[in-house]
């Protein structure tokens, strides 16, 4: 399960994106937020990835 929250971040010519994901444990079944700061053209590849 994905949580798709991106904020835009720029550092002088570079763009970044702050991309957060909710993924559930398989032992305890509880959520956890992965978050990560990339390009704008991974966000997706990442957020798809399990």
């Amino acid at each position: 399960m994905a949580k798709k929250s991106v904020a835009s971040l720029q550092t002088g010519s570079k763009r970044l994106t702050k991309a957060i994901k909710m993924v559930k444990s398989e032992k305890s079944g509880a959520y956890t937020f992965t978050e990560a700061i990339m390009s704008p053209e991974m966000v997706n590849d990442w957020l798809n990835k399990k």
